[in-house]
């Protein structure tokens, strides 16, 4: 066997208080002036209110950015680098969802780096290194959804709203404060969104095909959690075991998506493209119709994990059939035309998730025809 490299993220305080953290670790890291990155919906809640007044008690000189979009462009990061250097920040502070933790990596990226955003895309010839440090990172999830805070990447739209990929393991977080009490709030249908982008992340990144058992063993149990207490977590927000459980889900995908994601994940950017669709729901609206398409080349591992969900119909049937389910009870529209959108956008929409880099980890390679007939499902 080839030689293989495995890389896994960085220091989680992960418990009920631990956004209470924050300010003595950054006065340890000798850190006096942070810029909160977050969205406009985070930064009017008491969370946000809580966080900057902690900071400020502690005596740090805090500013905040809110400038971000549900998914954010190019221009968000620019004003917040921008907010960045007027307050003279010595460190950022990531407080939201996947979006704000996105934006927030790529300022504390840009804070240090020369040139523009796009100069730093994963993979693309000629593109500039990043090769030193960004300024201090640290994050806080509000949303059990895409794991951000333990991610190596940011995503961030173009001008013509093409998600671009900016990766690097310098942009790990120094320190996740994964608190479920920041989660409480999340209104039942992003828990339901949110969740089911976990589940996605977890589920494709055990089907794909590339050698990574310690990420298999993961995903796997990320699969196993999100079964376990997503609809708890739906139905009651104040249940904080489900809660923990959905973000520990969460940032167990968010690793194990590392080995790679699929074509799910290539129709859900082209909806976010297209419709400028929330990325977690657009996951949910399109899993079973995307997966049915791997029965033949992942079926015996999606009957394992109709096994270690425990369902009785331990089979790839019993699998998609359970998503189906999952899906009604926690109120996300069985597919595109249940949730509003047109047919005509089938085109459209086919092209995007072609050309989307990651279906290329799919178990299957997928074709253009192939992505008619998933979006033609999805819209039945």
């Amino acid at each position: 066997m080839s030689v293989v490299e495995f890389s896994f993220p960085t220091t989680i305080r992960f418990g009920t208080g631990a956004a209470g953290e924050v300010a003595p670790q950054l006065i340890e890291a000798g850190l006096a002036r942070p810029l909160i990155v977050t969205d406009p919906g985070v930064s009017a809640l008491p969370i946000h209110a809580r966080l900057a007044e902690s900071l400020q008690s502690a005596g740090l000189a805090v500013a905040t950015f809110d400038g971000i979009r549900s998914n954010p462009v190019i221009d968000n990061v620019s004003a917040g680098v921008g907010s960045f250097r007027d307050h003279e920040a010595d460190c950022v502070v990531g407080l939201g969802g996947g979006a704000a933790l996105d934006v927030a990596k790529a300022i504390a990226l840009m804070a240090t780096h020369p040139g523009e955003l796009l100069d730093y895309e994963d993979e693309v010839p000629g593109a500039r290194p990043i090769d030193h440090t960004v300024a201090p990172l640290f994050a806080l999830p509000t949303t059990a959804g895409t794991g951000s805070e333990v991610g190596r990447s940011a995503v961030i739209s173009d001008e013509h709203h093409i998600k671009r990929i900016i990766y690097s393991p310098h942009l790990l977080p120094r320190v996740v404060f994964a608190d479920p009490l920041l989660t409480a709030d999340l209104p039942a249908h992003l828990t339901a969104a949110t969740g089911l982008d976990a589940l996605t992340h977890n589920v494709e990144a055990y089907l794909s095909p590339h050698f990574h058992p310690m990420c298999d063993g993961i995903a796997v149990e990320g699969v196993r959690l999100c079964a376990a207490n997503l609809e708890s977590a739906v139905a009651d927000g104040t249940d904080m075991e489900a809660r923990s459980a959905m973000l520990m889900a969460s940032m167990m995908g968010a690793v194990a998506f590392q080995k790679g994601l699929g074509l799910v994940h290539s129709c859900a950017h082209a909806l976010g493209t297209a419709v400028d669709l929330h990325h977690g729901l657009a996951n949910g609206l399109m899993i079973d119709h995307a997966l049915r398409f791997n029965i033949d080349s992942a079926g015996e591992k999606m009957a394992h994990l109709a096994t270690v969900i425990g369902l009785s119909d331990q089979s790839a049937e019993g699998f998609l059939a359970w998503l189906v389910a999952l899906k009604r009870g926690v109120g996300v529209a069985a597919d595109l035309s249940e949730h509003g959108l047109d047919p005509g956008l089938t085109d459209e929409l086919v092209g995007l998730a072609l050309a989307d880099p990651c279906h290329a980890n799919n178990p299957a390679p997928v074709t253009e025809a192939d992505f008619v007939e998933v979006f033609g499902r999805a819209f039945s």
